[in-house]
């Protein structure tokens, strides 16, 4: 069996932790992002963590790519009817979910407990990590001031135009032994097609994740969220370009020089393998869009070839 722990945020990251929990040889580990999270109604909820957790459950919304499949929203109509700003969509039996994880963490439990118990009662397999139980949070900054990821993400429906970005919380939040021990005992370790700046970026500045990725023996493998200079799904384009950053796959690579031995790219983006390789690392082609189940397992099946190649 092949341990191959993931570094994942949103649909994208979900998507490739589906295709690699499906490989029959694959012993897979996530450690997913938590900087999303915020709290709704008094309930504190974890936007990327469920998405992990609903993919890889079967339970997600395929048409939204969050959320549960098939969902109702008859307790937000009542938070409405009673004066509520319910700009969060939270469907009924997610709720459920919130309410459960809230009640674990007022007994004082610790998140990542709670989040391999949420998995382990919804019937996921792979592990799901959290690289902090600490609190940090993502905070965005546009000309009207700061807002949380879920305001700018949600609320805003990302039209301000980003200045600049800060984690709250980062700097003294402490790695869990869990997360430490899925990145020094993989024999494969990935970055996902995540936005690399609030999905991938808020794990591995966790204090010591780095390090411990960078120390690793493992190869090292990322795959490009961006297709010919547009993400799928998400505004890391618009967040890079903002930022003053490439936005495309020579911008990601940038973001992850020192840190991959290998960057997968799409085959409309080979113009740029040269000046991603003049950066210290491999840069492959394969077709990296995930629309159904079997091109995430597809790709994911590439990536194990690449790793061996790699080593």
């Amino acid at each position: 069996m092949t341990r191959v722990t993931l570094l994942a945020g949103g649909v994208g990251g979900a998507k490739m932790a589906e295709g690699l929990a499906a490989l029959p040889d694959v012993t897979l580990t996530v450690i997913g992002n938590i900087a999303d999270d915020d709290e709704f109604h008094g309930l504190w909820v974890s936007p990327d963590i469920d998405t992990l957790t609903y993919s890889l459950a079967g339970l997600i919304d395929r048409s939204q790519g969050w959320g549960v499949a098939d969902e109702g929203h008859r307790a937000l109509e009542v938070l409405f009817r009673l004066g509520q700003d319910c700009w969060m969509s939270l469907g009924d039996r997610d709720f459920g979910l919130h309410i459960w994880r809230t009640m674990r963490r007022g007994r004082g439990d610790r998140p990542s407990l709670i989040a391999q118990d949420a998995a382990r009662a919804l019937g996921v397999g792979p592990r799901i990590v959290l690289p902090t139980d600490d609190r940090v949070q993502t905070r965005v900054r546009a000309d009207a001031g700061w807002l949380s990821f879920q305001e700018y993400f949600v609320r805003e429906k990302c039209a301000p135009e980003i200045r600049e970005l800060r984690f709250d919380g980062i700097d003294s939040a402490r790695p869990t032994p869990e997360a430490l021990a899925a990145i020094t005992g993989a024999d494969l370790l990935v970055l996902a097609p995540s936005n690399p700046l609030v999905s991938i970026a808020p794990i591995l500045g966790i204090n010591g994740i780095t390090e411990a990725f960078r120390a690793a023996k493992a190869p090292k493998l990322a795959v490009s969220p961006f297709i010919a200079g547009k993400v799928v799904k998400g505004p890391a384009d618009r967040m890079m370009a903002a930022l003053g950053m490439r936005a495309d796959a020579l911008g990601v690579a940038e973001r992850y020089a020192g840190l991959i031995d290998l960057l997968v790219i799409d085959a409309q983006d080979a113009d740029l393998r040269d000046p991603i390789t003049a950066l210290g690392m491999r840069a492959e082609c394969r077709p990296i869009l995930m629309r159904d189940q079997a091109d995430k397992q597809r790709l994911a099946g590439e990536l194990l070839e690449l790793a061996q190649v790699t080593a």
